[in-house]
């Protein structure tokens, strides 16, 4: 498939693809600890999109959402892989969503909190990763309890035990393990959000780029591209999004 040269410029200006990669959401990305080579979801669909460019692609690794997504901003990545969220769309053009993941809160066994209607009120304290998709959800829907933001989205259950708050909130899987490793810790039984995965590329690339990446996108889901990278990288508890 011939792909216009000013697609390519828009994508890879630098003559290769600069995808950046978010390792701290592991239902996206994980690093081997053999090798320190970054594998997953969001590594599969940036080769793909490399592939179709005809470009090599460069993997550039972040450990939070927020410098991933801060990279994509400023222009030292090409596209990246973040959840939608209107705080962060000044400067990116978002795809629609190709993952939905939840998130959800855990407390003690012994907290009084059993549903997410009890989490809302003064005197809770919920630590949150600073900067996810979550921690800007909530900024904008908790109104009396207060948020207690960490370092990334990997320490919020060990800031949660060691500052003896009363909640943590999080990808519904990375609580679980945290859960299943931890005695004394559950999850409640709703989900607060769907996080919707998206990529995304500078706003300054041009609509013809963003829609370029808007079909992608829905030829990678529709292909079963999405499902099959998920099956083989063992993700569990999320689904692919339906199509736009």
């Amino acid at each position: 498939m011939s792909i216009e040269a000013s697609i390519v410029t828009a994508f890879a200006p630098t003559g290769k693809l600069r995808a950046s990669i978010n390792l701290g959401n592991p239902i996206l990305a994980n690093r081997n600890p053999e090798t320190g080579e970054p594998f997953g979801i969001s590594v599969d669909l940036a080769r793909e999109l490399a592939k179709r460019l005809q470009v090599d692609v460069e993997l550039v690794q972040f450990e939070t959402a927020r410098k991933s997504v801060e990279a994509v901003t400023d222009e030292l990545a090409d596209v990246g892989f973040f959840a939608v969220d209107p705080a962060r769309g000044a400067g990116v053009a978002f795809s629609a969503p190709y993952v939905l993941i939840e998130g959800f809160y855990l407390v003690r066994d012994e907290s009084p909190v059993r549903s997410n209607d009890e989490i809302d009120v003064v005197g809770n304290r919920v630590a949150v990763g600073q900067g996810t998709a979550y921690d800007l959800f909530l900024t904008r829907e908790i109104k009396a309890a207060t948020l207690v933001r960490t370092a990334s989205s990997q320490v919020v259950v060990q800031s949660f035990l060691d500052q003896g708050l009363e909640v943590a909130a999080g990808v519904r899987q990375v609580l679980a393990a945290d859960a299943q490793k931890i005695p004394g810790l559950r999850l409640l039984d709703e989900r607060f959000m769907v996080i919707q995965q998206a990529m995304g590329l500078p706003k300054s690339r041009g609509e013809q780029a963003a829609s370029f990446l808007s079909s992608f996108v829905e030829e990678m889901k529709a292909s079963g591209f999405v499902a099959d990278s998920m099956c083989r990288h063992g993700v569990a508890g999320a689904s692919v999004a339906p199509a736009a």
